[in-house]
């Protein structure tokens, strides 16, 4: 037991009841200060549906056609490649031949993937 209360202090987890409470507490307190302090006036630009300065056109609930959700994807499958690529370039000098063979497997299966894409035609929009 000894040795979990200390490895539980030194990352500052605490499962002492008055941390909990001060915690619940204090936040209790921001919350009904912002409420009771903030200027509270909505007015109807602020009421309106859409900020963006006209009306809008018809129902916001619509269905939306896949092709939205099928490049919202692909942007993000891609966006993650790039997100790989900057700790990899970081550190590259450290992990050596292995490390940057195993980022050109990573980039060559992303690659067949997006061929793939392309020539079944996901990205097209007709």
């Amino acid at each position: 037991m000894r040795g979990q209360r200390d490895a539980r202090a030194s990352f500052g987890i605490s499962s002492d009841p008055d941390f909990i409470g001060i915690a619940v507490g204090l936040s209790a307190v921001i919350v009904i200060a912002s409420l009771v302090l903030a200027k509270q006036a909505p007015d109807v630009e602020k009421l309106s549906a859409y900020e963006c300065g006209f009306a809008p056109f018809e129902d916001a609930r619509i269905k939306f056609d896949v092709r939205f959700y099928l490049v919202a994807i692909l942007f993000i499958i891609f966006d993650l490649e790039v997100a790989f690529l900057f700790p990899w370039a970081v550190t590259l000098g450290d992990i050596g031949t292995f490390g940057f063979f195993s980022m050109v497997i990573f980039l060559a299966v992303l690659t067949v993937g997006f061929v793939y894409e392309w020539k079944k035609g996901a990205l097209e929009w007709e």
